[in-house]
């Protein structure tokens, strides 16, 4: 299911058809195709969302904790039947200046693997974006199925990280992001590089930073370190935290982090609308940052740069 699936039904006459573009970012050096991938079919962050399943009784009250923490504007409610097999589910898009998210409520029982992919990556073309994730070593999960104006599949790359590629008939129209949200990965250490050698050649991404000794007050064990690899590609940031699995709660249920001018303000009006804060804001490196969870518990890491305020 794409938690994107609400915006289609929200488009207008004026929406553009997004063109494909092969794209050749270098990978970094050492990391390697899987196999030979020649094109890119990412689109833009402003298009890849994360999943968010909450209680329908829950659903109202979350999208405006959203809307009141990060600003923005939210699609039209609505219940739809987005999977391939018969399920019904409340569902809206939410648009932030710092991420998209696509919310689902589902009043039946939700049909696996769905609520087990963390998000929906735009593609220009689904059936050669599954063959190229496929080539690279990523598993598909839910082979490609239509919905009322385009298609869908899941896929899971190794490590267990499962996400979504959609495509859309006509193509959704969204301004740039205010900041790029983080896609949080956890891996093992025996899974983390064939993950990153399969994203890797999918995405054409490169790798910004590995740190092998990244401090791990990050993971909620200060005092220790562990590895952490920032990748960036045209589906958006992407942060791999590789740990032994030895994660004190919340860690490791917050899917996306997200950037803000400042950290502050932005608790502060998250606090006024419900949102419990789990992880007090504490400063590594360049970022200061905070867990939080939000009413009808979605989990997320909120961070601002020693640039932008705290």
């Amino acid at each position: 299911m794409k938690i994107s699936y609400p915006m289609r039904f929200t488009l207008t006459a004026t929406l553009f058809l997004v063109e494909a573009g092969a794209q050749t970012t270098a990978l970094p050096p050492g990391a390697s195709h899987a196999a030979p991938v020649t094109q890119n079919f990412g689109v833009a962050p402003q298009y890849d969302t994360t999943h968010v399943y909450v209680a329908p009784q829950d659903f109202d009250r979350f999208v405006a904790s959203l809307l009141a923490t990060f600003g923005g504007t939210a699609s039209k409610q609505g219940v739809f039947t987005v999977t391939p097999t018969p399920s019904s589910t409340m569902s809206q898009l939410v648009l932030t200046p710092v991420g998209t998210l696509s919310v689902f409520g589902f009043k039946t029982a939700v049909p696996y693997p769905f609520g087990g992919e963390r998000t929906g990556y735009l593609v220009t073309d689904l059936d050669a974006a599954v063959r190229s994730a496929r080539s690279t070593g990523a598993d598909v999960l839910v082979t490609s199925f239509n919905d009322p104006i385009g298609r869908d599949a899941v896929i899971q790359w190794p490590g267990g990280v499962n996400m979504q590629l959609y495509w859309h008939t006509t193509a959704p129209s969204y301004a740039p992001l205010q900041t790029i949200p983080e896609n949080r990965i956890y891996v093992s250490a025996d899974r983390a590089s064939a993950f990153m050698r399969s994203f890797l050649a999918f995405s054409y991404g490169k790798v910004v930073s590995d740190e092998a000794q990244a401090p791990g007050v990050e993971i909620g064990r200060p005092g220790d370190t562990y590895r952490r690899i920032r990748i960036e590609s045209v589906f958006g940031k992407l942060a791999v935290l590789v740990t032994d699995g030895h994660l004190p709660y919340p860690y490791g249920r917050e899917m996306t982090g997200y950037e803000v001018t400042s950290l502050t303000d932005t608790l502060a009006k998250a606090k006024a609308t419900g949102v419990l804060v789990l992880v007090a804001p504490y400063t590594a490196e360049q970022r200061t940052a905070a867990i939080v969870q939000f009413p009808g518990g979605y989990i997320a890491e909120i961070h601002s740069s020693e640039n932008s305020g705290k």
